[in-house]
């Protein structure tokens, strides 16, 4: 159960810095940036999991490539957001 809130509290950090990178902090509270941190861990995980590595936010939270990959997966994520929304990247 620990792990389980460790990743969506990780998500939501994860998710908030995305934002804050890819300049849409004022569109999301605190659930969207925990949705999109965790959707982009999954995403990242998938698409850049065989170059960076990294394992899951529930059993390896705290290992950089983990973080890494996540973070990369929440800004990859936010980019097909702003462009399916206002079809164009920020």
């Amino acid at each position: 159960m620990i792990d389980f809130i460790i990743a969506i509290v990780v998500g939501g950090i994860i998710g908030w810095l995305a934002s804050i990178v890819m300049r849409t902090d004022a569109q999301q509270g605190i659930f969207l940036n925990i949705i999109v941190g965790c959707v982009g861990s999954i995403l990242g995980r998938f698409l850049l999991g065989g170059l960076i590595g990294g394992g899951h936010l529930r059993g390896d939270a705290f290992d950089p490539k983990t973080l890494l990959t996540a973070f990369l997966g929440a800004v990859i994520l936010l980019g097909i957001v702003n462009l399916v929304r206002r079809g164009r990247v920020r």
